[in-house]
């Protein structure tokens, strides 16, 4: 997301804290018409719903209420995010510490019936986030979207059920929150190869770490149709 954007979405954090619906609207006019919001006009709503390039992948800006003290955030709710789940819901919350700068970790997914929306927030660190969109017949398919996620910018990325993820750490210790609408099933585990051409992620730094297990991912080929839902 652009720093521009970026800055908006913060001042729009502070009129929304400061009820300032004038400077609400005014500031909503001025972001990128790819930034569309789907509960924009709700000044009392704890998230920002922001469209990617990719259909169904979502930012989420999470709107911390701030004080003296420091700040509360909700980092999940079933009814604000509503529109985003349907009829699903979180079965499984996972937890992981990266201790490593560089390291890479993914490219996971879980394939049907046991396919899952996966929701990612950073809560220590930095991670340069990765989704890539594995659905046949998309039009976004094998493209990739990353995202920053860090323990300042509040962002968490939305990831439908046919796409796989991993990121890259870009500090040292980073923490990650996962919020799972399907159990891990070992059996239904899929994966990709991080560094598979035809994927081609910009990794922002030199790769430090990457365990056995994802270095030996098989490349696709070009036979590889996606994964039906």
């Amino acid at each position: 997301m652009p720093n521009q954007t970026l800055d908006l979405l913060k001042e729009l954090d502070i009129a929304r804290q400061n009820k300032s619906e004038k400077q609400y609207s005014e500031l909503i006019r001025l972001l990128p018409e790819e930034y569309s919001k789907i509960n924009i006009s709700n000044m009392n709503s704890r998230f920002e719903i922001i469209n990617t390039p990719l259909a169904g992948l979502k930012l989420i800006h999470r709107l911390p209420l701030r004080d003296s003290r420091g700040y509360l955030e909700r980092l999940f709710c079933s009814q604000e995010l509503e529109t985003l789940l349907g009829e699903k819901s979180i079965k499984q919350i996972n937890h992981t510490l990266t201790v490593k700068a560089g390291t890479v970790r993914g490219l996971h997914f879980q394939n049907s019936p046991d396919a899952e929306i996966k929701m990612v927030s950073c809560i220590r660190g930095e991670v340069f986030d990765v989704a890539v969109d594995l659905r046949n017949g998309s039009p976004g398919f094998l493209k990739y979207h990353a995202e920053i996620l860090s323990e300042t910018n509040h962002k968490t990325l939305f990831i439908p059920e046919g796409f796989a993820h991993g990121f890259q750490t870009l500090t040292e210790n980073c923490e990650l929150i996962y919020f799972h609408t399907a159990p891990h099933v070992a059996k239904s585990e899929g994966a990709l190869n991080v560094l598979d051409p035809l994927i081609g992620i910009k990794w922002p730094i030199l790769i430090s770490d990457l365990s056995d297990r994802d270095k030996n991912h098989s490349m696709l080929t070009n036979n590889f149709k996606g994964l039906n839902l």
